[in-house]
């Protein structure tokens, strides 16, 4: 038999996405009620559990919880039978993933964490099972068929579950003002991380390509190579810094002027420059950059120019 994979590979998603746009159709109160639930009860945590492909939806969602500012675990639903319940404070709030909501491992937790005074969340695909009885609040994750011809491989099912998971994290996520810098206290091994939690002098160069107004076009050219940033300051004699050449500068010169011999630093530089405080956020740096299109900014610390951050600096900088 012949498939065209391309074709069948549309069809799964686009019978995925009305899935999704169903289960979408079909949120109410509950999904407020749950968000407030879960803000309101800050000295607990979210448990989340369920076993087989439903549990590593639940590792994802407890994932993504723990990592935007609301405590949370994953625990699986056989093992919590079996000793793991012990993870489970009193009050914590429990999401219970199941499609069926019969399963007899997700059955059986009920009455202990009714026992335990813990809000139980279900989010089922059916409304009337088990769960969703014995539940305090029940996320709707209902799809009419999975994915697949056989309709017994959890496709449509499981993405719901994690859309939800998604709505849920995202819906806390805003409740909570959550920002980037949170974020990034969160995630400081990640690049976004790294921008928002390091300062500006851990990752720039204390060297400073230097020249003076007067220095000749050559050797305006040798700092700039030697020094491998790609530009120099430009120092007066008598009042400090003064301006900035860039390679782009130089190549610019070199294309409209015949006399190169004759040119000083003072004809090509472009007059002031971008800086930043040592002190200062590699975020705040890149914004900057982003804002004027440039790749180079001179590093400041009590009027002085003490180093170059180069955006080579921000993105080869790993901490230690």
């Amino acid at each position: 038999m012949v498939i065209d994979y391309i074709a069948r590979g549309k069809e799964v998603f686009a019978h995925e996405i009305k899935e999704l746009q169903a289960v979408a159709a079909r949120l109410d109160h509950n999904l407020a009620d749950v968000v407030d639930l879960i803000y309101h009860r800050s000295g607990g945590k979210v448990v989340i559990t369920g076993i087989g492909k439903t549990g590593i939806i639940g590792h994802k969602i407890a994932a993504s919880m723990a990592s935007t500012g609301t405590p949370a675990i994953f625990l699986n639903a056989a093992e919590a039978m079996h000793g793991d319940l012990g993870m489970v404070a009193h009050g914590d709030v429990v999401i219970v993933i199941s499609n069926s909501g019969e399963s007899e491992e997700i059955v059986n937790l009920i009455a202990p964490l009714k026992k335990m005074d813990c809000p139980i969340v279900a989010m089922t695909g059916n409304v009337k099972s088990s769960l969703a009885q014995g539940a305090d609040y029940v996320l709707d994750t209902g799809v009419s068929s999975e994915a697949c011809r056989i309709g017994l491989a959890p496709t449509s099912s499981t993405t719901a579950a994690l859309v939800m998971g998604d709505a849920l994290t995202v819906c806390l996520m805003e409740r909570r003002d959550f920002r980037p810098e949170n974020f990034a206290l969160y995630h400081p091994g990640g690049a976004l991380g790294r921008r928002m939690l390091t300062r500006v002098r851990e990752c720039m160069t204390h060297t400073v390509p230097t020249v003076y107004e007067d220095t000749l076009f050559r050797d305006v050219v040798s700092e700039v190579s030697t020094k491998k940033l790609g530009i120099t300051m430009v120092k007066s004699r008598d009042n400090g810094y003064t301006g900035i050449i860039t390679d782009g500068d130089i190549r610019r010169a070199v294309q409209t002027h015949d006399d190169l011999q004759s040119l000083r630093a003072s004809d090509i530089m472009s007059h002031g420059f971008k800086r930043i405080g040592a002190d200062e956020m590699v975020n705040d740096a890149m914004e900057l950059m982003d804002l004027y299109k440039i790749t180079t900014l001179a590093v400041m610390e009590n009027d002085e120019i003490i180093g170059i951050l180069h955006i080579h600096n921000i993105y080869g900088f790993r901490r230690r």
